[in-house]
């Protein structure tokens, strides 16, 4: 037992910092959603909050650095260790291919560099103050679900992270991505066989299709090495779903 201490005690003491420091950057996130209950602000309250807001904002972008440092730490630990232990070696090839899964690593492949853009502007003619994609931003959603389909391992939209907690939705004049305001132009990055995901899109009368029956402007790139970041929202505890024990298996 105590070998097994000397062995892994820095792992499981870096462990508990990360988790720790991660659990304080879920109650910042958390305070900061929770100062604003809806409704109208008087004038006079609005300088107290930008400030209490921006005060937390730091706090978190503090505690985020800390995890990323533990990570880093902990990620050293576990590849010295593994290196020693076969058994430890294949836990954390598993666990790494879970966090490809959810989205929470940085990924690196092959894949298409798509980009959606506004029709131009027709001399002479009155445009609409709303975008064609905000109107139509339904076909962001297709477009995303028809990669998926395709095989795509991994999405962005404009950066975030397309992870199965990622919402699209419009918010009033834009449209939010990851909880995250964004507008034209979007830039979709998608890992996986290009060849295989250019032919999905494109089919005759798919989503391709439609997109430019709006005039909205498209292109699409092949490319041999894409870098797409892992999701660097909150996940907030789960409040219905549990692991199912193994004696009601």
């Amino acid at each position: 037992m105590e070998n097994y201490l000397n062995k892994y005690g820095g792992l499981l003491m870096v462990s508990l910092l990360a988790i720790c420091i991660g659990f304080a950057i879920s109650v910042q996130i958390t305070s900061v959603g929770n100062s604003d209950q809806g409704g109208l602000v008087p004038i006079g309250k609005v300088a107290p909050y930008q400030a209490q807001l921006e005060k937390l904002q730091l706090e978190r972008n503090s505690l985020t650095e800390e995890l990323r440092l533990a990570e880093e730490r902990l990620a050293g630990i576990e590849k010295e260790n593994a290196e020693e232990d076969s058994l430890l070696a294949g836990a954390l090839s598993e666990s790494e291919r879970y966090k490809m899964a959810a989205g929470v690593l940085d990924v690196v492949g092959p894949g298409l560099i798509i980009t959606l853009d506004d029709p131009l502007p027709v001399e002479g003619t009155e445009q609409d103050q709303y975008s064609e994609i905000m109107t139509h931003f339904e076909l962001l959603l297709g477009l995303v679900n028809r990669l998926k389909e395709a095989g795509a391992e991994a999405i962005s939209i404009n950066g975030h992270r397309v992870v199965n907690l990622t919402e699209i939705v419009l918010a009033g004049d834009n449209v939010n991505i990851n909880s995250r305001a964004t507008a034209p132009p979007y830039k979709i990055l998608a890992i996986g066989d290009p060849d295989t995901m250019d032919s999905a899109i494109n089919i005759k009368h798919g989503i391709m299709s439609t997109i430019k029956y709006y005039s909205i402007r498209v292109t699409i790139e092949k490319s041999d090495e894409i870098n797409i970041a892992g999701y660097n929202g909150s996940v907030t505890g789960f409040r219905y779903a549990r692991p199912v024990e193994a004696a009601e298996q």
